[in-house]
């Protein structure tokens, strides 16, 4: 499996790793951004992490029926990964600010389901999926994502089985709560919860 350092090259070396003000679509507010859509824009380059990742997910979870992930960012990853291991797999997509199915996808009933995100910064996006399998009659087996950004004060899958290619602590603050190095610099909402 691939290690965390030439993980974090291969971040580098796309430009996934940004540094500036960002907003996150958790509401928080970061000195950096991780871009997987810049990662995954260079499939050379993002194969042998998106393949490590595949071989910890089959390590960590040993009945799969299908692959969900939250658009717009999963997509991709959670294509990739279902291609990797040969799972069924769909996104949901919010409508009026909620993540629905459509396009014809379902969620067979108890059936075994991996959410998979390219970033997980608080687990909101997750959770709103495992309502969706919640409410048909599915279970939820764990979550997966390229990038963890999971930490004690705004981690919302806490007890719960999260597997990761990259553990990364990237400190994140509240609106009102915002140190002086942030202020001055501009926002960037780089996440696609808030278009319209």
């Amino acid at each position: 499996m691939l290690s965390l350092k030439k993980s974090l090259e291969i971040l580098r070396k796309t430009n996934a790793l940004l540094e500036g003000h960002f907003v996150l679509s958790s509401g928080l507010h970061s000195p950096n951004y991780i871009q997987c859509a810049k990662l995954l824009s260079y499939p050379h380059f993002s194969k042998s992490i998106c393949l490590s990742l595949s071989k910890k997910i089959k390590k960590s979870f040993k009945k799969i029926d299908l692959i969900l992930s939250p658009a717009m960012g999963g997509i991709v990853i959670g294509y990739e990964i279902g291609r990797l291991l040969k799972k069924e797999t769909i996104f949901a997509e919010r409508v009026n600010g909620k993540f629905h199915l459509r396009r014809g996808f379902a969620i067979k009933k108890n059936s075994n389901v991996l959410i998979i995100e390219d970033v997980i910064t608080t687990g909101k996006s997750s959770l709103e999926c495992m309502s969706l399998i919640k409410k048909s009659k599915a279970k939820t087996i764990g979550f997966a994502s390229l990038i963890n950004r999971l930490n004690k004060k705004s981690n919302r899958l806490k007890g719960k089985k999260v597997i990761s290619q990259i553990k990364i602590n990237i400190p994140t603050y509240k609106k009102n709560n915002l140190p002086n190095s942030l202020k001055d610099i501009p926002i960037t909402m780089p996440g696609s919860r808030y278009m319209k």
